[in-house]
């Protein structure tokens, strides 16, 4: 089966398959970065799309930032690895170490819900945190798929992180479906 436009998504409450228009298909990845990897290949082998979107919600780690974001860079925030590579680089690997796309905003991706300050967030300038983009580009960038990720923020990466995402989990729906809608008339 193929298909022009595929969304990875983390959970269903997140995106619900019944909201979007016909002719999207959508994959749910499950939480974390393995989970997305694993996911990532199934679809693109069963799919063959020309273009993956991720939707997925996010915490803030820019105190002004609110909504909807697209994501223009994704690095790997919980890949430490020192003294053997800085922080975010993985050591001995040639793939590389950050992902690009259209947006402006920068995405911290990691196997863990930040709940506290991290220094090394703000050094590298991350706007927000997430949990399954970095292994989504760079499963898309290997088999030389565009792709894009749009986030929505439902927390403020702190201790009331946990409640606060799962009050909020489903309240990007409506902006992302609004976003989808432009992507295809375009």
């Amino acid at each position: 089966m193929k298909t022009e436009l595929l969304i990875i998504t983390a959970l269903e409450s997140e995106l619900k398959r019944e909201a979007l228009p016909s002719g999207v298909e959508i994959v749910y990845s499950g939480v974390g970065k393995i989970n997305a990897a694993i996911t990532s290949i199934k679809a693109i082998h069963q799919y063959s799309p020309k273009r993956i979107l991720n939707f997925g919600t996010v915490g803030k780690i820019k105190s002004e930032l609110q909504g909807l974001l697209e994501i223009g860079k994704v690095i790997q925030r919980d890949m430490d690895t020192e003294p053997l590579a800085p922080r975010g680089s993985t050591p001995f690997c040639t793939r590389p170490q950050e992902y690009v796309s259209t947006g402006q905003f920068i995405c911290g991706s990691g196997d863990s819900f930040v709940t506290a300050y991290d220094p090394w967030l703000h050094s590298q300038g991350v706007d927000v945190v997430d949990m399954e983009l970095f292994a989504i580009a760079a499963i898309a960038h290997d088999h030389h798929i565009p792709w894009q990720s749009f986030k929505y923020i439902t927390d403020e990466a702190n201790e009331n992180s946990g409640d606060d995402w799962q009050s909020k989990v489903n309240h990007g729906q409506d902006l992302y479906l609004a976003q989808i809608k432009d992507i295809l008339r375009n």
